[in-house]
């Protein structure tokens, strides 16, 4: 089975049109590693260029859709629908030629996200779910893992940035899981796909702080659709109001709240 609704069709297309984009860059990003310049404004105009072609492509097929992105903000028309986007997720990733980030789009209706996608253009990798119909990986059916004991799990996680204000309490954390578990925890640089994976049974479990939305409004759908939790680091649905977000496979839930804590 595939899913192939009309909102689900839009996302799909716009994503797999900026893929080609983003891939032509990224085969330039090697060459610029060793220019004086360096490409950091290469990476700048990139996203811009897949930010432009998402939103086209959206707004042609819906165009009386709202939408918030990284780049331009936020675009306001009907405010009962709202795209959400991340044209790439992981620009530091993109930016030293890592092959590991993402396109993320998340579909909002009223206050709920009801349809997201996350694509790994690099791998071929789509990630896609829609709200009571499931979540998928190239249109296999995917589950959240089944391990209950927080000690034999794999655990993502990202940040802190440099001046970030939380930054000790970050690191607070990281310390407090690593205590925790026995495998060490994984930092992969891209939050999308840190949650995609988790809906893919991937990983177990992910936490950050100071997330903005579009890095996880795809995520969210993917995660419920698949079978896991997602909180705030209190167990709450206050993770995008606080930007405390806690993504599990249900079975781990309470035991990583009460290390949150």
């Amino acid at each position: 089975m595939k899913l192939s609704s009309a909102n689900i069709n839009v996302m799909v297309k716009a994503c797999r049109k900026a893929a080609k984009t983003i891939i032509r860059d990224f085969g330039e990003i090697e060459n610029l590693q060793v220019s004086l310049k360096g490409p950091g404004d290469f990476v700048t105009a990139s996203d811009k260029k897949v930010e432009k072609i998402l939103i086209d492509e959206l707004q042609k097929a819906r165009p009386n859709y709202s939408i918030l992105s990284e780049e331009i903000g936020k675009i306001s028309n009907d405010e009962s629908f709202t795209w959400i986007i991340d044209p790439i997720d992981g620009t530091a990733n993109f930016l030293h030629g890592i092959p590991h980030f993402a396109i993320s789009i998340g579909l909002e209706h009223d206050g709920e996200i009801i349809c997201g996608i996350i694509y790994d253009p690099i791998k071929d990798e789509m990630f896609v779910a829609e709200k009571g119909n499931g979540s998928y990986l190239n249109n296999q059916r995917i589950r959240v893992s089944s391990r209950s004991k927080l000690k034999d799990c794999i655990i993502f996680t990202g940040g802190p940035r440099h001046r970030s204000k939380d930054r000790e309490l970050s690191l607070k954390d990281y310390n407090n899981f690593s205590s925790k578990v026995l495998i060490p925890i994984r930092k992969l640089g891209s939050a999308s796909l840190d949650m995609a994976y988790v809906a893919a049974g991937r990983c177990d479990g992910f936490w950050q702080r100071n997330l903005n939305y579009w890095d996880i409004a795809a995520g969210i759908i993917l995660v419920k659709e698949s079978g896991g939790f997602v909180t705030d680091f209190n167990g709450e649905k206050g993770y995008i109001q606080n930007k405390t977000i806690l993504v599990t496979n249900s079975k781990i839930n309470n035991e990583m709240i009460e290390i949150l804590k």
